[in-house]
């Protein structure tokens, strides 16, 4: 047989396997949880506050804690993508492909994605404890908006260079402006990109809890305003794990269950209104 052919086949298999590997791994998770989960899994769960003796393995519910992440996620990645998109249309349309600010920007994201989420968390603490504010929900959106900035920021610079350069000089000859170009065509042409990357960093976000520890507290209550303390999905599922009462941990892996469905469902219509916007793109 060729060797050629042997290369190939060999790769497709370990591509094969690698495809299994991550499903399997998947379905593991999601099958572990549910079976775990399933006899906390009830509506007392996602419509309820936590009651007295809640974490003792009386009643209520993670509604604070839903709600919370949906708030902490959501305004950290509103955040991100108002400091990143700028960025990221700057050095691609204002700068050349290989200028110092270019090549600086993208090796400093590179470094910023590697740095755990602790160090994000320690970071905001420290910058809370210097002008003497508490843990709360601002904190919590700011902390997880810097770890949320260079995942997305590299995602959507990669979707941006992949625009044909012939389209932005169709764009120039037309008398578009760089701030029509990146705003008219750029961002319309790699909007399911865009869209992508924003979930990526989303998912990242709801996700963590180390970055939020430290900066957004607990509370067994819905924030009403910025400057009080707010629960999330992740710190919850660690504080039920870490009680002894059986009853909670079931608890803590429908929490996880729920966690996973949120992402789930907000992947789902994100990428539906992507395939939408998307057909206008030119391929």
């Amino acid at each position: 047989m060729d060797k050629r052919k042997i290369e190939e086949a060999f790769v497709k298999v370990c591509m094969i396997c690698a495809t299994g590997i991550i499903i399997t791994s998947l379905v593991f998770i999601i099958v572990i949880i549910i079976i775990k989960g399933f006899p906390a899994m009830n509506l007392a769960m996602i419509t309820q506050l936590p009651k007295g003796g809640f974490y003792l393995g009386k009643e209520g519910g993670i509604l604070n804690a839903i709600i919370g992440s949906l708030m902490v996620a959501g305004g950290a990645t509103s955040l991100a993508v108002l400091i990143s998109l700028p960025i990221v249309l700057y050095i691609n349309i204002n700068q050349k492909k290989n200028s110092v600010l270019t090549l600086i920007t993208r090796f400093s994201f590179d470094v910023l994605w590697g740095v755990p989420s602790i160090v994000y968390g320690a970071f905001g603490f420290t910058i809370m404890l210097f002008f003497g504010l508490k843990a709360s929900l601002s904190g919590g959106i700011i902390a997880i908006a810097l770890l949320e900035l260079p995942i997305m920021s590299r995602a959507v610079d990669e979707v941006v260079r992949m625009v044909p350069c012939d389209l932005l000089e169709a764009s120039y000859s037309l008398g578009a402006t760089k701030l029509e170009t990146s705003y008219k065509i750029i961002l319309r042409q790699t909007f399911s990109g865009i869209v992508t990357a924003i979930l990526i960093a989303f998912g990242r976000g709801i996700g963590d809890a180390a970055a939020v520890i430290f900066t957004a507290g607990f509370s067994d209550y819905i924030p009403e305003h910025l400057s009080q303390p707010v629960a999330t999905l992740p710190l919850a599922i660690f504080f039920q794990l870490g009680t002894p009462f059986p009853e909670v941990q079931e608890r803590a892996y429908a929490s996880a269950f729920i966690l996973t469905l949120i992402i789930l469902i907000i992947s789902i219509i994100s990428r539906c209104i992507a395939a939408k916007i998307s057909k206008h793109s030119i391929k």
